[in-house]
């Protein structure tokens, strides 16, 4: 079984099932609604989004974060994972009732508490949200440039892509870039191709999360390969939320066989009723990906991770692979 990497993970949408219901009883709420014979219970995007919702709004203290990311890295690391990223949220945070630096270093607790307990690496990207705002979203950028967390390597935006224009967040983005962060940004989920090419145009990230909708674009397809823009692609989240039919219909495969970087990811896995492990058992069954194959994936996500080049030496080292020269 090959190791794995993930670099697109929401850690308020990583809370499993069995975790949220013991918070619950802590703080005394009925998950009945929501949790069902250890699942999470939706039935469209808004009815997810009210599951999502009710778990996030069990997570108040810093210890509850700390458990939270510990519990999910761990999992992972049973799983074969050698590194994850996760998206952070400043506004969960104040919506929680913490400042944006108490929570951070909450979630970095937990990564630690993994790391010692399993040798799992993790970083975090700290995310603004599309439909709270263009101010929201340049309060998040400049938190993350300035919070001073070794384990703050980069930022992203996420939320409804229906919501917003790509340059409204130039400026954000010209913050976490001056202050050397990763960037990434979700494009080509619930949007079709164009919201990709102007992500783009206007961001210039090094990865997009998801960024799969490009394949109906074959002159977009191209630029993505030539540029070596990474693609944070999740295939059970997308045939989840019905971005795709089935696995058969998803462009995963196409997308390779074109040149572009892909990685695989879980985004919000027991929503998704999936798991990192999941995906790579998808591409393995649906995708005729053999073992040297995702492990080749695995490579993409370390050598596209936001962290320095010693951490990245040690985790190519793991695949028994050397770092590429550049």
């Amino acid at each position: 079984m090959p190791l794995k990497v993930e670099l697109h993970c929401h850690i308020e949408g990583a809370a499993s099932p069995e975790l949220v219901t013991l918070q619950a009883r802590k703080y005394g709420a009925d998950a009945s609604p929501f949790i069902r014979d250890g699942s999470f219970v939706w039935h469209d995007f808004t009815t997810f989004l009210a599951a999502y919702d009710f778990a996030s709004a069990l997570f108040r203290t810093e210890d509850d974060y700390a458990r939270l990311s510990e519990h999910y890295l761990t999992s992972l690391a049973r799983d074969g994972a050698i590194y994850s990223e996760i998206f952070t949220s400043p506004d969960h945070a104040i919506k929680a009732g913490l400042s944006p630096q108490a929570y951070t270093d909450a979630l970095g607790e937990g990564i630690l508490r993994a790391r010692a307990k399993t040798g799992i690496e993790g970083r975090m990207i700290v995310t603004g949200v599309r439909h709270i705002g263009v101010e929201s979203i340049e309060r998040a950028a400049r938190f993350a440039a300035r919070c001073g967390h070794p384990l703050v390597t980069g930022f992203g935006v996420a939320g409804d892509e229906r919501i917003g224009e790509f340059e409204d967040y130039v400026r954000a983005f010209e913050i976490a870039r001056e202050a050397g962060l990763g960037i990434t940004i979700h494009a080509g989920e619930l949007t079709g191709w164009e919201s990709v090419e102007a992500a783009l145009d206007h961001i210039r990230p090094s990865r997009i999360g998801h960024g799969v909708r490009a394949i109906e674009n074959p002159e977009l397809v191209r630029r993505i390969a030539a540029e070596g823009v990474v693609l944070e692609c999740c295939p059970g989240s997308n045939v989840a939320l019905g971005v795709f039919a089935s696995f058969a219909d998803h462009p995963f495969p196409k997308l390779r066989q074109a040149g572009c970087k892909v990685t695989l990811n879980s985004d919000d896995p027991p929503y998704f009723w999936t798991s990192l492990k999941r995906e790579y058992d998808i591409a393995a069954k649906h995708f005729g990906m053999g073992e040297e194959d995702l492990s080749n994936v695995t490579r993409t996500a370390v050598e596209a991770a936001f962290v320095d080049r010693k951490t990245k030496a040690m985790l190519l080292g793991k695949l028994g692979q050397p770092a590429t020269r550049r």
